[in-house]
């Protein structure tokens, strides 16, 4: 019994010294797919100084690099997978082998729906930029790359839903109202049959960024046929849910990669670059936003445009399209992410506008600051507190001239023209009429 038990110990010991003293041998391991690499512990600092965070510092290097262990990641995870959890607060597991991402989940259940201002404010900032494109000569179109689970919900199912219209759904209705042009891919993938997502990914395939880019030239007037006909070939392809959950797995899923694309780019360049300037095949000039959808969708809209930028700017800079002299802007965002087009809010002067603010009532509960911009003009942002109608625009007057604003949480931003300072009129509807608040800022913005 006791030399049993000084084997096991023996045993213990020998399996916990194993992490540390191999990345004497493997080296520290590497980041997981969602993770950082962990910066190696300095005794110290950049100015000279002893770190005196140094133990903490080495304990977080330690914990994020010690030896095998992703393969230790993968082993726990692939055991909580036979009882049916994920390892991974991001990944849901679906069934016959299918990830989703967890972050879809609101969207799918209903459970977290956008407010009815939140959907009028993402419609409206939507119907500003088409203006300002428009006043560019420049088309536009919105669309929306649908979350998975809304289109391929069958492996998780078993979750509750609410039943409503989706915020995808209730937003193109809006943008409809407003006259926004909008690229309605969940109408397309409906129509198609197959499966155009991966398995082990949240984002669609080759073949389905294909149909979408040949969706969106559509919209802009250009043909292309991707989706049909073009010459493809398999591919390896490591999903980004596989990777977070199964970190030192390989992935067994492929990819249908095109062959033949002759557009160019930069050098140095990646699909997840924050901004690529390619020249393609076709004609015009393309200026589009995109997220990590465009990744597989950029190279076919690069071979369709004479030549295009594609930005992976958080805030979209549409200033850009006067500096390219576009002739069409897209952009194209994830539908778990619709509320970023009110809580970014984008670049470009604020339109003018005609408002009879002598017929407002004056109101309170208004804050605002100024800030700088590009060139001849300032920024305003600001939050309003009084009531505020579900679809009412926000429009500020300055130096006699009369402006609306972006949308924003509570609130708005703009771009105006001139240096900034002085007196500012906020304006807005509520059930009352139209409501006017006063503030003066003092130096320029």
């Amino acid at each position: 019994m006791k030399r049993t038990a000084i084997l096991f110990t023996a045993v213990f010991l020998i399996l916990c010294l194993v992490p540390g003293l191999g990345m004497l041998v493997l080296g520290p391991s590497g980041a997981r797919a969602n993770e950082a690499a962990p910066r190696a512990p300095e005794l110290f600092d950049r100015g000279g100084a002893l770190n005196a965070g140094v133990l903490g510092d080495t304990a977080d290097y330690l914990n994020e690099s010690f030896a095998l262990r992703q393969e230790l990641i993968t082993l726990w995870a692939r055991v909580e997978a036979l009882f049916g959890e994920s390892a991974e607060d991001g990944v849901v597991l679906g069934g016959g082998g299918w990830l989703y991402y967890a972050d879809e989940l609101a969207d799918f259940t209903g459970t977290e729906p956008m407010t009815e201002r939140g959907i009028f404010a993402a419609a409206r900032n939507l119907a500003l930029m088409s203006e300002y494109a428009g006043s560019l000569g420049a088309d536009f179109v919105f669309t929306v790359a649908p979350n998975k689970s809304s289109l391929y919900p069958g492996p998780i199912e078993g979750y509750p839903r609410s039943g409503g219209a989706s915020d995808a759904a209730r937003l193109a209705a809006e943008l409809e109202r407003q006259g926004v042009k909008y690229a309605d891919l969940f109408e397309l993938f409906d129509g198609l049959d197959g499966t155009y997502y991966f398995e082990h990914d949240s984002h669609w395939t080759s073949r389905g960024a294909a149909a979408a880019a040949d969706a969106i030239n559509a919209a802009l007037g250009v043909e292309s046929a991707y989706g049909e006909g073009y010459e493809y070939e398999t591919v390896p392809h490591s999903g980004d849910l596989f990777e977070m959950l199964y970190p030192s797995a390989a992935d067994p899923e492929t990819d249908d990669a095109p062959r033949g694309l002759g557009f160019t780019q930069g050098e140095g360049l990646r699909p997840d670059s924050i901004t690529i300037d390619t020249a393609g095949s076709g004609e015009g000039t393309l200026l589009c936003f995109r997220d990590s959808f465009g990744e597989l969708l950029y190279p076919f809209l690069a071979e369709s445009w004479g030549a295009a930028r594609f930005s992976r700017q958080a805030a979209y800079d549409l200033t850009a399209a006067a500096e390219l002299s576009a002739d069409a802007v897209v952009i194209e965002l994830v539908e778990r992410n619709l509320s970023w087009l009110y809580e970014q809010p984008a670049v470009f002067p604020a339109p003018a506008r005609d408002i009879d603010a002598g017929s407002a009532e004056p109101a309170d509960g208004v804050s605002m600051e100024a800030g700088s911009a590009a060139e001849g003009y300032h920024s305003v942002t600001g939050v309003i507190s009084a009531e505020i109608g579900v679809d009412s625009p926000v429009y500020i007057r300055y130096n006699g001239q009369s402006y609306e604003a972006l949308l924003s949480p509570g609130g708005f931003t703009a771009m105006l023209p001139g240096e900034g300072g002085g007196e500012y009129t906020v304006l807005w509807y509520n059930g009352d009429g139209l409501n006017a608040a006063r503030i003066n800022i003092t130096g320029e913005g």
